[in-house]
């Protein structure tokens, strides 16, 4: 008869265990890499300036894709080729097409016409809008911002996107010299009706450095529209929140 040595049998199924265990931990490490790689957002920008660029460039450097577009790509080649392969440049169109959301950087006279042509294609978009209507520059739909307010004017002309307010409340040179800087970090303020599309907009001003500070719904974006008390406020969420009441 053969007799089984149950320290032999007890030492191989621990073993076995060890084993399984390490496996599944593999496992586990790959889904979370998964998960990491999948929480990355593929990112659209309209209008590929001094906001445009910077922002969107904040947004490569977090390990985002990002398409910048303009109405002459071409002139793009030196702002993604410093950015590496994460970014590319094409067309609005392209753009659009491009993004799981958006990321709108215009002359605000030009939302009108950007609502005509691609209107259908920006129906269920989630847009972050960070256009300023400036009197001199825009003309008549700048006393229309000043009239209706700034969120609501841009739904209207954007009206099948997902629309939030963000980044329109600084210059270009403290967002690129403020951001990822030390906590308190700097605020940026946003505003939107779309629940969903305010928590992906909370979540880019995040990887792209900073605060976000929800204000309200669109109706509320005039609060840090050019004028509003949360306008140029180059300070921490702690005291945009003070400065707002919130």
């Amino acid at each position: 008869m053969r007799i089984v040595d149950d320290r032999n049998v007890s030492r191989r199924h621990a073993l076995v265990g060890a084993s399984a265990a390490l496996v599944l931990i593999g496992l586990g490490s790959a889904k979370a890499q998964t998960s990491a790689a999948a929480a990355k957002i593929r990112i659209g920008v309209i209008g590929s300036g001094h906001i445009g660029g910077t922002i969107g460039g904040l947004w490569v450097r977090a390990g985002h894709p990002v398409l910048f577009s303009s109405r002459h790509p071409e002139a793009l080649t030196a702002l993604v080729g410093g950015l590496g392969s994460l970014a590319q440049a094409g067309a609005v169109e392209q753009a659009i097409a491009f993004g799981d959301a958006l990321f709108i950087a215009v002359p605000y006279k030009a939302i009108p016409q950007i609502g005509r042509d691609y209107g259908e294609v920006l129906k269920g978009k989630i847009m972050l809008d960070a256009c300023n209507a400036v009197q001199a520059r825009d003309g008549d739909i700048a006393e229309e911002v000043d009239r209706n307010g700034v969120g609501v004017t841009s739904q209207k002309y954007l009206s099948g996107a997902r629309l939030v307010r963000a980044f329109n409340t600084l210059s270009y040179m403290i967002f690129a010299r403020e951001a990822n800087r030390p906590d308190s970090k700097l605020a940026v303020p946003i505003a939107g009706d779309d629940a969903a599309a305010v928590q992906v907009a909370s979540t880019l001003v995040s990887d792209a450095g900073f605060d976000p500070v929800v204000v309200g719904k669109l109706a509320d974006a005039q609060r840090f529209q050019r004028g509003g008390p949360g306008y140029g406020q180059a300070v921490s969420a702690a005291e945009l929140k003070q400065k707002l009441s919130l």
